[in-house]
C-alpha cells in the first residue's frame, strides 16, 4: 500500500476510527479529561474517506463573501433594459465585472450564522441568531484541455434558498438547504485566459426547520470534469440482492450521458473488489448513448459467498465501474457496498442478516459547537465514534438528508440509518429532492429505512395519504430493497391516515399507544422513530428553573416524552417495537425547550453541544452495551460546603450486582436494575467513592470519583496526538482545570485564553446552553469559559510536516501547552484560487465605415440590431476593402481604479487604432499589424465609456485580437 492507502484504511471500524480493544474489565474504566468513559483512541493519523469519483476536485478556496443583500440596480434606458434580460448580462452582484474586491476572503465549508451574536429579538427556534441574506463569488479558470468535456459544479448543501449564476446567466435555483445542487457548466464554460465567474445569492431567512439551520455554502463544493461520454452523477446503482435460494447477486445499473454531436458506442465494465482490494467478479456490457441524451447499461456480478455487513462487522466491498472506449478507460466510479439483508417483522421487530436486532438509535441534527453546520469530515467521524462507544447502533437523520460523508462513515463504522426527507410535498420541485436523496443514498448498506416526513399535520387526512402514496411510489421506482416509513405524532386511528400506506409504522412518542396500535394492526411492523425528549444540563445535579439549569439525574422530560429510562423500558419490553431513536444524540442550537431566552440551545442531548457526555450517556451504555461490562457513577464527588448532607448517588451498570464504597467503607450491594439504574443516598464526605460491578460474584468493572481540590492549572487533551497536515483534518481539543494532584475539577467555571500555531481555530464551545460567548474567534487566538469544568477548541491542521502548538492560560492558574504532531500528508486536490481581473469583454461593433468616424459615434438607444455585439479576443474577419470600425464598451471600473486610476491594456489590436475614454484620446497605434495597446486610465467616478476606432486594412484580420483588461495603479 502507498501512504494514502494506509491513511484511508479499509478493514474494520476499529482500524478506521482508532478504537483500541476494550481493556480488561478488572482494570476498571478510565475516563478522559472530558469524562468520556473509554480507553483513549490510538494516537495515529485520522481516517480519510476514499474518493469515489476521480473526476471531482474540491472547489473550496478562493471564494469571496458579502454578508447582507445587494440590491440589483434598475436598468437605465431601453438599451440597458434590453440587454439586462439577455443571457450573460446579469446586473448587480451577479454581473461578471461586479467589484467584489472588498468582500471577505473565505473558504468552504462556510456557515456565516455561526459567527452571529445571540440576539433576543432573533428567531428562538434558530437559536437567537440572525441569518439573513449573503452573496458568494468565485473566479474559475478552465484548462483548454477541458474543452469538450462534461463539466459540472456540485454544491453539496447551501442553506437555504439559492440562486446561482455562471458568467452572468442564471444556471440554478434551489429551494432546500439539504439537497445537493448539480450545475451543468458545459454550455456556459470559458477556457484558457477567459474567466468564469460564479455568483451565488443565498437567502438564509427562508426556514425549513424549527432548529438551527446555519447559513451559506456549508457543505463541500466540487468542480467535476468528465469525458464527453461518462457516467452521470449518482448514475451507478448496485445494491446487492439475495435470491430465494440464498445466493447473492450484485445487479449493476449504470446511467450514462453524452454531450458529443453524435451517438457514441462504449463499453461499461463493472468489477467487484473484496475488502482486501482483490477482484472477485467482473462483467461488461456494450451500449450506445444518444447525443445529448442518456442510456442505461445493465450488468450483474456474482460475489460467491461474501462476508456480510453488520453493526458488529461492517464489511465493505467495492464496485468499480468504468466506461471504456476503444479499450481505454475514460471514466470511473468506486461505490462501497455491503451484503446484508433487512426485514421488519410485525411481531419481532428488525432482523439484519436473519438476526434480531434492536434499534438503539439517536436522532441527529447537523450542528456542533463552534462550527455550526459546517462540520469537518473528521469531526463527523469523532462524533460517531462517541455514539458507537455508547452502544448506539442506529441514527435517524433528523429531519433531512445528511451530508454524504456522514453516510460514508456510517457504512464504515456500522450504523443503521433512517434516511429522512425534509419537505412533505409531492409537487415537482420537492419530489425531485426526494428522488435525489434516494439516487444518492441507495447504495449505502447503512441505510435501512426511507422516511418521507416528520410530524406533518396532514398525516391523518385523505390528502396526506395521497401525498404519501405518490412519494412512496417515487421512492420504490428507484429502490425496492428498503421499506418506507413516516414519523407520525398522532392520528394513528383516523379513518384516513398515512400508517395505512407506509411499510413500517413510525411512532414519534405516544408510547402508551404501542400495544393498542399493534393489536389493531397486527400485520404492520413498527418502530419508535423518535422518543424520550428528556432534559439534562451537563454537570448539573439540581434544577434551577430561574437559572435555566436542569438536573442530570434523568428526572425531567417534555410533556410529550419521557425520561431516558422510562422510554427505553417501554421499547425494550416489546419485541414487536423494532427499537427507538432518542431525541437527541447531541444537543443542538435552537429549539431551547423547555426554556427560552437567554437559553440558546437544546437540553435534549445525550451529549452536549461539544460532545461531552451527560449522565444519559452512561444510562444508555448500561442499556445498550452487551459485549463488555459497564459501570458509572453520577454525580461527581466534589461538593465543598455540603459535608454531611445527603447526596443521591446514581449508578448505571449492565452487570448482575453492584456495590458502592466511600473511602473504603461498604455502602451496600444491590441487584442491578439495568434499565432504571441503582440509587443510594449517601451523606457527603470528601474522598473516594467507588462503584464495583460484579458478575458471578467477581469484579468485572469499577468506576471511581475522587474529591478534587481547588484548581491550580489548566490541561489540554486532544482526541489524537497526530494530525494530517492536509489543511483539512480537524479535531476537538478539551480544556479543563486540574487540582494539585492532577485531578479534574468538575466545578471549575473560569475564563480561559488560548493561542494556536500551526493550525486554525475553527470554533470554540463549552456545552453551556445559556452561554452567549462568541463561538468564533480570531484564527490564532481566543477565549472561552469553562462550564462545569470543560471547554473545547476545534482546530484545523495546516499543511505539511510540523507541529501544532496550543497554549492555554487563566488568571492565577498554571498555563498548559499541548504539542500535536502534524504529518506530511498530501492535501486533497483543490481547484486553485484565481485573482480576479477586470476584463472588458462585451463590445458593440459598428458596421464598416468608409470614412474615419468621430469617437462620439454610437447606435441610438434601443438600436440593438445595426451594431454587432462582440467579445474581445474574437477578431473581425478579413474584409476585401479597407475601412473603419468603432468598438464601444461602457463599464463600471472597480472602486480602487475609480479612486486611484489604473491601466487599460489591450493584449492585441489589429489595424491602426485610436483609444478614447470618456471623450478623451488616451493612446494611438500607428502600425496596422497586430500589437498590444496600453494607456493610463485616469481616476474618476461612475461608468466609463471606452471607444476604440480601428482602421482595418484590406485582406487582414482586425479589431480586438486578445483580452482587454483594466488594472489598478
Amino acid at each position: 500500500m502507498n501512504r494514502r492507502e494506509l491513511l484511508l484504511g479499509s478493514a474494520s471500524a476499529g482500524a478506521l476510527i482508532g478504537v483500541q480493544p476494550a481493556r480488561s474489565a478488572s482494570a476498571g474504566i478510565s475516563r478522559g479529561s472530558d469524562g468520556f468513559p473509554m480507553p483513549p483512541a490510538e494516537r495515529h493519523l485520522p481516517p480519510r474517506l476514499a474518493e469515489t469519483d476521480p473526476s471531482r476536485t474540491l472547489l473550496e478556496l478562493g471564494w469571496r463573501f458579502h454578508e447582507g443583500d445587494i440590491a440589483t440596480p434598475e436598468p437605465q434606458g431601453h438599451n440597458e433594459t434590453y440587454l439586462s434580460v439577455k443571457a450573460g448580462n446579469a446586473l448587480g452582484a451577479a454581473a461578471m465585472l461586479y467589484d467584489d474586491s472588498e468582500w471577505a476572503e473565505i473558504r468552504l465549508p462556510h456557515d456565516w450564522a455561526a459567527a452571529q451574536p445571540f440576539e433576543k429579538t432573533a428567531n428562538v427556534s434558530q437559536g437567537y441568531r440572525r441569518r439573513g441574506i449573503g452573496w458568494y463569488r468565485r473566479i474559475l479558470q478552465l484548462d483548454p484541455a477541458d474543452r469538450g468535456k462534461t463539466i459540472e459544479l456540485h454544491f453539496d448543501g447551501i442553506a437555504t434558498n439559492a440562486t446561482i449564476w455562471v458568467n452572468g446567466s442564471v444556471v440554478a435555483h434551489n429551494w432546500s438547504g439539504y439537497n445537493s445542487i448539480h450545475v451543468d457548466l458545459t454550455p456556459f464554460a470559458r477556457f484558457g485566459d477567459e474567466e468564469n465567474v460564479i455568483a451565488i445569492r443565498v437567502d438564509a431567512d427562508a426556514k425549513e426547520g424549527w432548529w438551527y439551520e446555519g447559513a451559506g455554502l456549508y457543505r463541500h463544493a466540487w468542480l467535476v470534469r468528465r469525458a464527453p461520454v461518462a457516467i452521470v452523477t449518482d448514475g451507478v446503482h448496485c445494491t446487492p440482492e439475495q435470491g430465494t435460494d440464498g445466493r447473492w447477486q450484485v445487479p449493476v445499473t449504470v446511467t450514462l450521458g453524452n454531450i458529443e454531436r453524435a451517438s457514441a458506442a462504449i463499453t461499461v465494465e463493472a468489477v467487484l473488489l473484496g475488502p482486501d482490494g482483490r477482484e472477485i467478479s467482473a462483467a461488461r456490457a456494450d451500449v450506445t448513448v444518444p447525443t445529448l441524451d442518456k442510456a442505461e447499461a445493465q450488468l450483474a456480478l456474482d460475489p460467491g459467498s461474501p462476508g456480510l455487513w453488520s453493526v458488529e462487522t461492517p464489511t465493505l466491498y467495492t464496485v468499480r465501474t468504468r466506461v471504456l472506449r476503444a479499450a481505454v478507460a475514460i471514466d470511473e466510479r468506486r461505490t462501497a457496498i455491503g451484503f446484508r439483508t433487512i426485514r421488519f417483522d410485525p411481531d419481532k421487530g428488525l432482523f439484519v442478516n436473519g438476526k434480531q436486532v434492536k434499534l438503539k438509535g439517536v436522532c441527529l441534527h447537523q450542528d456542533h459547537a463552534g462550527v455550526g453546520v459546517a462540520i469537518p469530515d473528521s469531526l463527523m467521524a469523532w462524533r460517531l465514534e462517541r455514539l458507537k462507544a455508547m452502544g448506539c447502533n442506529a441514527i435517524r437523520m433528523s429531519h433531512n438528508a445528511p451530508t454524504g460523508e456522514l453516510l460514508d462513515w456510517c457504512d464504515r463504522m456500522g450504523f443503521l440509518v433512517m434516511d429522512e426527507n425534509r419537505n412533505f410535498n409531492p409537487a415537482p420541485d420537492y419530489l425531485a429532492q426526494l428522488e435525489w436523496l434516494v439516487r444518492r443514498d441507495r447504495n449505502h448498506p447503512s441505510v435501512i429505512l426511507w422516511s418521507v416526513f416528520n410530524e406533518e399535520p396532514m398525516q391523518g387526512t385523505e390528502a396526506g395519504v395521497e401525498m404519501v402514496r405518490r412519494m412512496s411510489a417515487a421512492v420504490h421506482r428507484l429502490d425496492r430493497s428498503r421499506p418506507i416509513t413516516a414519523a407520525m405524532n398522532g392520528a394513528f386511528y383516523n379513518p384516513a391516515n398515512v400508517s395505512t400506506v407506509v411499510d413500517v409504522m413510525g411512532f414519534n412518542y405516544y408510547q402508551a399507544d404501542y400495544d393498542k396500535f399493534h393489536q389493531l394492526n397486527p400485520e404492520k411492523p413498527m418502530t419508535s422513530s423518535e422518543d424520550t425528549s428528556a432534559f439534562e444540563t451537563r454537570g448539573a445535579f439540581a434544577t434551577d428553573k430561574a437559572g435555566h439549569v436542569i438536573t442530570s439525574y434523568d428526572e425531567e422530560a417534555a410533556s410529550w416524552g419521557g425520561t431516558h429510562r422510562d422510554t427505553w423500558k417501554q421499547i425494550a419490553d416489546r419485541p414487536y417495537v423494532a427499537g427507538g431513536f432518542v431525541w437527541t444524540g447531541f444537543d443542538y442550537h435552537g429549539e431551547p425547550t423547555p426554556h427560552d431566552w437567554p437559553t440558546i440551545s437544546s437540553f435534549f442531548g445525550i451529549l452536549d453541544l461539544c460532545g461531552f457526555p451527560k449522565t444519559a450517556f452512561d444510562i444508555h451504555r448500561a442499556h445498550w452495551i452487551d459485549d463488555r461490562p459497564v459501570v458509572a457513577i453520577a454525580p461527581h464527588w466534589t461538593w465543598p460546603g455540603r459535608e454531611g448532607q445527603p447526596i443521591k448517588v446514581f449508578v448505571s451498570s449492565n452487570a448482575e450486582r453492584v456495590s458502592l464504597r466511600l473511602n473504603g467503607r461498604d455502602l451496600g450491594v444491590q441487584n442491578v436494575d439495568r434499565i432504571m439504574g441503582n440509587e443510594w443516598t449517601v451523606p457527603y464526605a470528601p474522598g473516594r467513592i467507588e462503584a464495583v460491578a460484579l458478575r458471578g460474584g467477581k469484579q468485572v468493572a469499577r468506576a471511581v470519583h475522587e474529591t478534587a481540590g481547588a484548581p491550580v492549572a489548566l490541561r489540554l487533551t486532544p482526541a489524537r496526538s497526530v494530525m494530517a497536515g492536509d489543511d483539512e483534518d480537524a479535531q476537538a481539543v478539551t480544556i479543563d482545570a486540574v487540582d494539585a494532584k492532577g485531578r479534574h475539577v468538575p466545578t471549575a467555571n473560569l475564563a480561559t485564553r488560548f493561542s494556536v500555531e500551526g493550525a486554525t481555530i475553527l470554533g470554540v464551545g463549552n456545552g453551556d446552553p445559556n452561554s452567549h460567548e462568541p463561538e468564533r474567534v480570531a484564527a490564532g487566538s481566543g477565549a472561552r469559559s469553562l462550564f462545569n469544568g470543560l471547554a473545547q477548541i476545534i482546530v484545523r491542521a495546516g499543511t505539511g510536516r510540523g507541529r501544532i502548538v496550543i497554549k492555554a492560560s487563566a488568571d492565577r492558574l498554571k498555563s498548559a501547552t499541548l504539542i500535536i504532531d502534524r504529518a506530511d500528508i498530501m492535501p486533497r486536490p483543490q481547484v486553485p484560487a484565481i485573482a480576479a481581473k477586470f476584463e472588458v469583454r462585451e463590445w458593440r461593433r459598428s458596421p464598416r465605415l468608409i470614412e474615419r468616424p468621430a469617437p462620439t459615434l454610437a447606435p441610438p438607444d434601443g438600436d440593438n440590431n445595426s451594431w454587432d455585439l462582440v467579445r474581445s479576443g474574437l477578431a473581425t474577419p478579413a474584409e476585401a476593402q479597407a475601412g473603419w470600425r468603432v468598438y464601444r464598451s461602457r463599464v463600471m471600473p472597480w472602486k480602487k481604479v475609480a479612486t486611484r486610476g489604473g491601466t487599460l491594456h489591450f493584449d492585441g489590436v489589429g489595424g491602426r487604432a485610436e483609444l478614447w475614454v470618456d471623450g478623451v484620446k488616451l493612446a494611438s497605434k500607428q502600425d496596422a499589424g497586430p500589437a498590444p495597446l496600453t494607456a493610463g486610465l485616469p481616476a474618476g467616478p461612475g461608468a466609463r465609456t471606452i471607444v476604440l476606432i480601428v482602421e482595418a486594412p484590406a485582406g487582414g484580420a482586425s479589431g480586438l485580437l486578445g483580452a482587454v483588461a483594466i488594472t489598478a495603479d
